[in-house]
């Protein structure tokens, strides 16, 4: 009789369960991957156009095209860009990782304190302020 009491109670009380996860929140997630994995082959794109430009000044000064300048500049930031299109989309897989590992897990979600956006923010902001010191050293 004992059995059928504790039967009784143990159905009567709310076993506690795991909520359904909301779907929206895992392609939110794929969703910022994929736009970080464009933003990194836009940089390496654009990154080879800058280095191949060095080079196509320096075929037009072969060919005698007139007075062209070109200092090796072009080439260095074309590189530095491509790495840091690498550089995003290897951090952009890694948070990714990080932030899918945190959610099977059952963890709350806590931002980084620094986000990709505000590196890459800084770091183009840097290569800029570079290549706007070195133009106006080379155009006086």
């Amino acid at each position: 009789m004992d059995d059928g009491k504790q039967q009784a109670q143990s159905l009567a009380q709310p076993t506690p369960f795991k909520p359904a996860e909301d779907p929206r929140v895992r392609f939110a997630a794929e969703r910022t991957l994929l736009a970080w994995i464009r933003t990194g082959l836009a940089l390496m794109g654009f990154g080879f156009v800058v280095a191949r430009f060095g080079l196509f000044l320096l075929e037009l000064r072969a060919a005698g095209a007139g007075t062209v300048h070109s200092h090796g500049v072009s080439v260095w930031t074309g590189i530095i860009l491509i790495v840091l299109g690498v550089g995003v989309n290897v951090l952009a897989a890694v948070q990714h990782h990080r932030f899918l590992s945190q959610l099977n897990a059952g963890v709350s979600y806590i931002a980084p304190r620094w986000s990709i956006g505000i590196i890459v923010a800084l770091v183009l902001a840097i290569l800029g302020i570079a290549l706007a010191v070195y133009l106006m050293i080379v155009g006086q």
